[in-house]
């Protein structure tokens, strides 16, 4: 089992650019896949990124598409969301994620076993 912590949130206007990082704890963190989650108040929490540890596939959801970036460093137990070109619509916590279940959907909650704890991201116009 892993442990995520999340940094790297903040206040900015749109147009600016923030880095969030993914810091883990544990034994087996190289064997999960990751992703960032992102959820609004009164919102469900959507996917936004994910990326698997083996092949360094990336995917990504339409709306960030060219504007974000998650990348991985193993050795660090570490993973990063760059995000460029904010909009006020990308305001929301954002969650770190590893997978715990081998098949099904990736971009679904249930795909992930542990969490972190969350960091805010506003973006304001």
């Amino acid at each position: 089992q892993v442990q995520l912590v999340e940094s790297g949130g903040g206040l900015v206007q749109a147009g600016d650019s923030l880095k969030l990082s993914c810091a883990g704890s544990g034994r087996t963190f190289s064997a999960y896949a990751m992703a960032w989650f992102r959820q609004a108040p009164g919102k469900e929490r959507d996917f936004v990124a994910a990326i698997t540890w083996s092949g360094g596939n990336t995917y990504y959801t339409d709306s960030v598409k060219g504007r974000f970036t998650i990348s991985r460093d193993n050795a660090k137990n570490t993973v990063y969301l760059q995000m460029n070109s904010l909009k006020p619509e990308d305001t929301a916590v954002y969650y770190c994620a590893a997978q715990g279940v081998i098949g099904g959907d990736y971009r679904a909650t249930s795909h992930y076993s542990v969490w972190g704890q969350g960091t805010q991201v506003t973006v304001s116009s």
